[in-house]
């Protein structure tokens, strides 16, 4: 299968291999996988009119959308691309309808399962808009902006301006005008596309088409790097519970060192025991240092931008020294102050706080250590989206 070496890969704790599995793949290799473009923005934008424009269809044709000017759409519908191999266009309600308001659109349709967008607006650059660009962005996919009815605007300025009509220079300023607005969402470089479904060869409806099409292997690929995070997420889980099993064994050792009745032993075994399973979860998971020098090679970053995103301490002697003062130390001295005054029950009550306190500490250490590993191998795949682009 396609993923069974990136699998391996992030269940051996290697994630240099992992992403140099993502990196060999040839652009052809996508061709299998589907592209899901969602087809967003306010009601009556023209929509399900560009939907049929890009499919060859008219409105009442079998099969074509249904188009209008009251969006009574309370569910997304999907239509294959009949051009374009392995694209679905979705046809999605309308932003700021009463059934879809701006502040419920993007959790309501669920945007995040959607890999490309295309916003359509008939008017100026909206705050509707604005907000679907930030949730696109968020989500770190991609868009276009289509300013759709061009025709009725070029319309509108020759009868009011008869004598100083000139098209190119309106199509210029619509243009210009909505790049401005996307470009102050913090889009660099905004795709911006002024149709008519009306006149599908004029315009920018053509380029449209034509960019479409030159950027699907990479949109592809973008999309595929987007899935990995949650294809890595259950191989995580499942590492992270398999040495569970162990860490009642490790704790049970802790617990019979803090019986011995000698002065700072449960406290001193503690720590040591605790420190060296604490770097082995770095090395398991492949989050060391060794690793994480290997793997920003790989990807062209440094190794502070993978550890910025890393919440867990670290595995320095002090680090775990300071964890175990916080909570397995102050435990373990008022066991020990217990077992001066009783001998036997104070060893029993020593043991039992070091056998719980450990277990907890080493458990959670490694769900630290299990989320680092998910965060890092994120931003490695952030990095490589970059790359692409």
């Amino acid at each position: 299968m396609a993923l069974d070496g990136f699998r391996a890969a992030v269940y051996q704790g290697n994630l240099t291999d992992a992403i140099s599995n993502v990196q060999q793949r040839t652009p052809e290799s996508f061709n299998s996988h589907t592209l899901h473009i969602a087809i967003t923005g306010e009601s009556g934008s023209g929509k399900s009119s560009l939907i049929n424009t890009m499919r060859g269809l008219c409105a009442g044709d079998e099969g074509a959308a249904e188009t209008g000017m009251l969006d009574t759409m309370t569910m997304p519908v999907a239509y294959q691309d009949p051009v374009l191999p392995g694209v679905t266009l979705w046809d999605l309600p309308g932003v700021g309808t009463p059934y879809f308001p701006l502040n419920t659109y993007c959790e309501a349709l669920n945007l995040s399962q959607y890999d490309f967008f295309i916003i359509v607006g008939s008017q100026r650059f909206r705050s509707d808009h604005a907000r679907l660009v930030r949730e696109i962005q968020r989500m770190g996919k991609r868009f276009y902006f289509v300013r759709s009815k061009a025709d009725m605007d070029l319309d509108a300025s020759r009868r009011q301006r008869p004598s100083s009509y000139n098209e190119e220079r309106i199509l210029k300023q619509i243009r210009e005008d909505c790049r401005r607005g996307v470009a102050a969402e913090g889009v660099g470089h905004p795709p911006v596309f002024v149709v008519s479904s009306w006149e599908p060869n004029r315009y920018d409806f053509p380029l449209l088409r034509q960019t479409l099409q030159m950027e699907l292997p990479r949109l592809k690929r973008h999309a595929f790097l987007l899935s990995l995070p949650a294809v890595a997420s259950p191989i995580i889980n499942q590492k992270k519970a398999a040495p569970k099993g162990e860490i009642w064994k490790i704790a049970l050792f802790s617990c019979l060192l803090a019986a011995i009745p000698v002065p700072g032993l449960a406290f001193l075994g503690t720590f040591f025991i605790f420190r060296k399973h604490l770097s082995r979860y770095y090395i398991i998971f492949g989050v060391d240092d060794r690793s994480l020098s290997a793997l920003a090679r790989q990807i062209g970053k440094s190794v502070l931008e993978l550890t910025a995103v890393m919440k867990s301490l670290g595995i320095t002697a002090m680090m775990a020294l300071k964890l175990l003062l916080d909570s397995v130390g102050t435990a373990v001295m008022v066991a020990e102050y217990s077992s001066e005054r009783r001998p036997v029950s104070g060893a029993m009550v020593s043991g039992g706080v070091v056998l719980v306190t450990t277990s907890f500490m080493l458990r959670k250490r490694l769900a630290s250590v299990a989320d680092d590993t998910w965060r890092v191998l994120s931003k490695a795949l952030e990095a490589e989206r970059e790359n692409a682009i």
